[in-house]
């Protein structure tokens, strides 16, 4: 059974810094790309930003450009968000997502997808 599982949300003050990571199983992962992506209250999931299978290959949402980075450990199966200087407008479920095709990561339909994991922002 294939499973992505995000981890290391949580609380943390305006201004801080978290990093995501979520881990694969189930199958190899090192040719897929991987994506993050957000999920507010009340609004529609967001593309947070996306990694090639290589890691030569990153694109971010306008938003989180220069704060936050993507990278990937592919002897880990895993993929990781280090989020820095955070504000309220970053508070959401995070949620990682796995395809081939990394045009397919931008339309929101990846094949593989975990969970999420809550972060929040407080002021």
């Amino acid at each position: 059974q294939v499973q992505l599982v995000e981890s290391g949300g949580g609380l943390v003050q305006a201004g801080g810094s978290l990093r995501l990571s979520c881990a694969a199983s189930g199958r190899p992962f090192s040719n897929l790309c991987r994506a993050w992506y957000r999920q507010a209250p009340g609004k529609e999931r967001e593309f947070v930003a996306a990694i090639s299978w290589s890691g030569g290959v990153t694109d971010y949402e306008d938003s989180v450009k220069g704060r936050f980075t993507i990278s990937r450990d592919n002897a880990k199966n895993s993929v990781y968000l280090q989020m820095n200087s955070l504000t309220r407008e970053d508070t959401a479920v995070y949620y990682c997502g796995a395809d081939e095709n990394m045009a397919v990561l931008y339309a929101k339909q990846c094949a593989y997808w975990g969970r999420g994991t809550q972060v929040t922002v407080s002021s």
